[in-house]
């Protein structure tokens, strides 16, 4: 009787307990949700925190009541275990760019044509420079959250997600569907970012770059209690929804939604018809850019219209009914301090510009590559000048111009080096003159170095964590050498040494043996044949199916092969013949690299077909990669140097010998603008 008693008094303190719990959750969030959201707090930081430690006190006495959705679960926790892949419930597609004006209006212009609908309405929002990530809600609970990865499949970022306090880990508001998607960005806000690095500073840890590093940081942290400590925020942009009962017919209304369920959202979103609409948007934004909380690298405008937007559907990796309007690339002076040469994986000796820091678009900027010695002669840049320096398609830092006015009688011309600066060899010229090179292959200490960086690079071997310098660390250690050296190594040797423990070694030994499962393309790419891009290696993989069959073919079949031209004929030929370099590729198969079939993609549009294409300068707002992914999408070919077999030789700012050659061999020459055309980008 006593016994039934106690358990009577226990059970009545733990429902007690329970909607204590209860209680103090649904206060706790929507405190969290005024401070983080709002910036409107109600409560001091004591009286929350009070709130909070009861909460915590609680669970402790009874940890069976502890939730997923808790606002004591965001704290983090280790974790050994490295990110899972998620894929998609519906890819994450990049967006297609507009940088001027023009552009702008063609947008527009094709939207209507396609639609049929003059003055159409659209959502215009600013675009956070940050991390995109999506988020999974069932029966109102966060599930999964990913990051964005290669647009079908992402990182499985759930953990550090939960950390982020403005991320609602249960939703609140009516009629809450089964299941939604949202899609937003990480970001941490200038003034968290700023505080940040102060701290960081006062520990003497490493500084961040900017606050989209920082966030793209600390939300890859494999242990999600570090990331707790991150100041990092998220704001929603758009949300599916698996059920109708909500019945969204625009855009404008699922960012309504996303707030009535106290997602956050921005507050500068507006809706607009007609070009001078959008234009007058992006002027205001423009103005206020640099007071905004968080740092933004354009505006986003969508059709409102989610019938419109079924309608107008997607093109390869961007959909149709959206652009992002870039701002311009950010530019800023300095002075060049000195200019120095590098040598390249395969000889070419680069000349770089060291500049005095400064600031580039968030980024402090030290080095700025002039290319070549034509280019370093057409810019007229000498030691001593001031110079205006942007980062291309903001991420590669280089020179637009030199202030002349500014050039004093002090500066020193640059002349380029007649020797090797690393190994001493003579070095020689290019046939079409434009870049000087050490002939003297991987007995050059640094073609040897950049060779090996290469080999493991992702679009190469893919080796995981066996970056430039680790690799660096192992040529000193005396473990590598050459490339089959990297399937030699040993656990054991790798913990022995500076920066490596028990699990940072094993993991670069399984990213190394995972790598010996690879295609004959990406395996001709990765060993650096002179002249041969990822596009020219897949050719041969195709054309020839195996090593021993290139290393058969003479120099004249090798030029019949459609898309190679002479140049590159030699360059192959001329590897496959020196016996030593076969010898190291035999060395590598050795070591239990095998070659996967791949399939061919047949679902890729094809405008593109049989079109082989030369990229050169900087274009105004597709970064390099972007251009040559587009261009390969849609059937074409991009291959590094322009022969009468090229088609189209797409030239940006600063074009430089590639694009003199087009002209001499009369090879058609076009804008950003006009490949956009070419690939149904924008335009009809």
């Amino acid at each position: 009787m006593v016994l039934q008693k106690n358990y009577s008094h226990k059970m009545q303190i733990k429902v007690k307990a329970k909607k204590e719990i209860e209680k103090l959750r649904i206060q706790i969030q929507d405190h969290s949700y005024k401070y983080y959201v709002e910036n409107d707090p109600d409560l001091s930081d004591v009286e929350f925190d009070s709130l909070y430690a009861r909460l915590v006190k609680l669970e402790a006495e009874f940890p069976d009541l502890i939730t997923p959705e808790s606002p004591s679960q965001r704290v983090g926790s280790e974790t050994n275990q490295a990110f899972k892949q998620v894929k998609h419930l519906q890819p994450m597609l990049s967006l297609s760019n507009v940088f001027t004006i023009n552009d702008l209006i063609a947008f527009d212009k094709r939207v209507c044509d396609e639609i049929g609908v003059r003055d159409i309405e659209y959502s215009a929002e600013p675009k956070f420079d940050g991390l995109a990530v999506s988020l999974i809600y069932e029966e109102g609970k966060f599930i999964l959250g990913a990051t964005r990865g290669d647009g079908v499949v992402g990182e499985d970022v759930t953990h550090n997600l939960k950390t982020i306090k403005s991320i609602p880990l249960k939703l609140e508001g009516r009629n809450i569907p089964k299941k939604i998607e949202v899609r937003g960005e990480v970001v941490m806000l200038t003034k968290d970012f700023e505080l940040l690095n102060l701290k960081n500073a006062e520990l003497s840890q490493k500084l961040f770059a900017n606050p989209r590093n920082a966030a793209a940081g600390s939300l890859r942290q494999i242990d999600s209690s570090i990331t707790a400590k991150r100041p990092l925020s998220f704001f929603a942009y758009s949300i599916f929804l698996f059920e109708d009962q909500h019945q969204l017919l625009s855009h404008s209304k699922g960012l309504k939604l996303l707030s009535d369920f106290k997602i956050p959202t921005s507050n500068l979103a507006l809706v607009t018809k007609r070009v001078d609409g959008l234009q007058s948007y992006y002027d205001k934004i423009v103005k206020i850019r640099s007071k905004l909380p968080f740092d933004i690298d354009g505006i986003v405008y969508k059709v409102n219209s989610l019938n419109h937007q079924d309608e107008l559907g997607f093109i390869s990796k961007a959909p149709r009914w959206a652009t992002a309007h870039k701002f311009p690339a950010e530019e800023a002076e300095t002075l060049v301090l000195d200019i120095t040469v590098q040598v390249g994986r395969t000889g070419s000796i680069t000349p770089v510009a060291r500049l005095k820091p400064v600031i580039v678009g968030g980024v402090q900027v030290t080095n700025a590559t002039l290319h070549n010695e034509d280019e370093l002669k057409k810019k007229d840049v000498h030691i001593g000048d001031y110079v205006k320096v942007r980062r291309a398609g903001d991420v590669i830092p280089e020179i637009v111009r030199v202030i002349k006015e500014k050039r004093a009688d002090t500066v020193k011309i640059f002349n380029m080096p007649s020797e090797c600066p690393i190994c001493k060899s003579r070095l020689s010229k290019d046939e079409d003159g434009a870049v000087l090179r050490c002939l003297n292959g991987l007995s050059c200490s640094a073609q040897k170095k950049q060779g090996l960086i290469h080999f493991c690079s992702r679009k190469a071997m893919n080796i995981d964590g066996l970056g430039e310098r680790i690799v660096d660390q192992l040529i000193d250690e005396n473990l590598i050498d050459g490339f089959s050296d990297i399937y030699k190594l040993k656990k054991e040797q790798l913990v022995q040494l500076e920066r490596f423990a028990e699990k940072s070694a094993e993991n670069l030994i399984k990213a190394i043996e995972s790598s010996k499962n690879t295609t004959l393309g990406k395996f001709i790419y990765a060993v650096g044949i002179r002249n041969v891009g990822e596009s020219t290696a897949l050719d041969l993989a195709e054309h020839f199916k195996s090593l021993k069959k290139i290393k058969a073919t003479s120099l004249e079949e090798l030029e019949a092969v459609p898309d190679i031209g002479p140049t590159v004929s030699k360059s192959i030929n001329e590897y496959f013949n020196d016996e030593s370099k076969y010898e190291q590729l035999m060395a590598i198969l050795d070591m239990g690299v095998v070659f996967e079939k791949i399939q061919a993609d047949t679902t890729r549009s094809k405008e593109l077909n049989g079109l082989t294409f030369v990229l050169t300068g900087t274009l105004p707002s597709l970064r390099r990669e972007e251009a040559k992914n587009l261009i390969l999408s849609r059937g074409g070919k991009v291959t590094g140097s322009v022969s009468k077999k090229t088609d189209y030789v797409v030239a940006g700012d600063d074009a430089g010998s590639k694009l003199d050659l087009a002209v001499k061999l009369d090879v058609k020459v076009i804008n950003e603008l006009e490949l956009l055309t070419l690939t149904k980008n924008i335009g009809s």
